[in-house]
């Protein structure tokens, strides 16, 4: 097994497979690397390097109870960049992997270590509800989350995956009960602590001056059928901040895309990042 030991001594895990262009895929909370099976596999197929890491707190990377936040997220990433010395590298983030990647491209995409980045029913701008961001969810949404994490997790991450995740909850849903079940396995095996510190991260944390700074094609990707990252509070916003975005919107699609309709978002994907 692959570990990096950033400077606090926390021990983050992670896959490198393959040669060529690399892409570095930044898992949902509270996932792991595991969730991006469908596109690991894919590109490794198609010749490029594919790595996906733990986020620290979860899967198998150290279960601190500290830096649980988006701006040590984002040296993590630095510190696994610089291990691999990874160039223009391709950063796909996912929900909370979004916000990941927007933070760590925003600070340290320069030299040459970033070649494109996408956002796939990512988290920012901003998720919660305020003054200056009246469409967002109200912060009982968050501590009801925080609530249910404490009282039951492991039941809370039965309900999750088995409804609004992946829209199985929709009428007329084909259930799938293996991809519920590796939703589980991966939330289970990470730390309730930083679950929970995560939960902050990605509903309070303002990615605005990070999406106004990042200066690389940016892909932004989003079904409108989204019931975990509402799409029009999120992805028509985010296009607006970036310097050199594209959108790309799934009708009818939900948070779960990257799973469930792999057959989508991977040619698109490849297409993107070939053009």
């Amino acid at each position: 097994m692959s570990f990096v030991k950033t400077k606090d001594g926390t021990e983050i895990f992670y896959k490198d497979w393959g040669t060529g262009q690399p892409i570095v895929f930044h898992h949902g909370w509270p996932l792991s690397g595991d969730d991006w099976d469908a596109q690991m596999m894919f590109f490794l197929a198609k010749g490029f390097r594919v790595i996906a890491h733990d986020r620290r707190g979860h899967g198998r990377s150290s279960q601190t109870d500290k830096g649980n936040e988006m701006d040590t997220y984002a040296a993590d990433v630095a510190a696994l960049a610089a291990h691999l010395d990874l160039k223009n590298a391709v950063h796909i983030g996912h929900s909370t992997g979004g916000g990941e990647v927007a933070r760590y491209v925003a600070q340290y995409g320069g030299g040459g270590r970033v070649g494109k980045a996408v956002l796939i029913g990512a988290v920012p701008p901003v998720m919660v509800k305020s003054e200056k961001n009246p469409g967002g969810l109200p912060i009982e949404v968050f501590d009801s989350f925080r609530a249910a994490l404490v009282a039951n997790r492991a039941q809370f991450y039965r309900d999750v995956p088995s409804g609004p995740f992946y829209g199985f909850n929709r009428p007329g849903a084909k259930v799938l009960d293996g991809v519920i079940d590796n939703w589980w396995r991966q939330g289970m095996q990470g730390g309730i602590k930083a679950h929970y510190d995560c939960i902050k991260a990605f509903s309070e944390t303002d990615f605005t001056e990070d999406l106004k700074k990042i200066d690389v094609p940016t892909l932004v990707m989003h079904g409108d059928d989204d019931q975990i990252v509402p799409f029009a509070d999120s992805a028509p916003l985010s296009i607006k901040l970036l310097k050199k975005g594209t959108l790309k919107v799934y009708p009818g699609l939900g948070h779960g895309l990257c799973t469930i309709n792999a057959d989508v978002v991977n040619p698109d994907l490849l297409a993107w990042i070939q053009s």
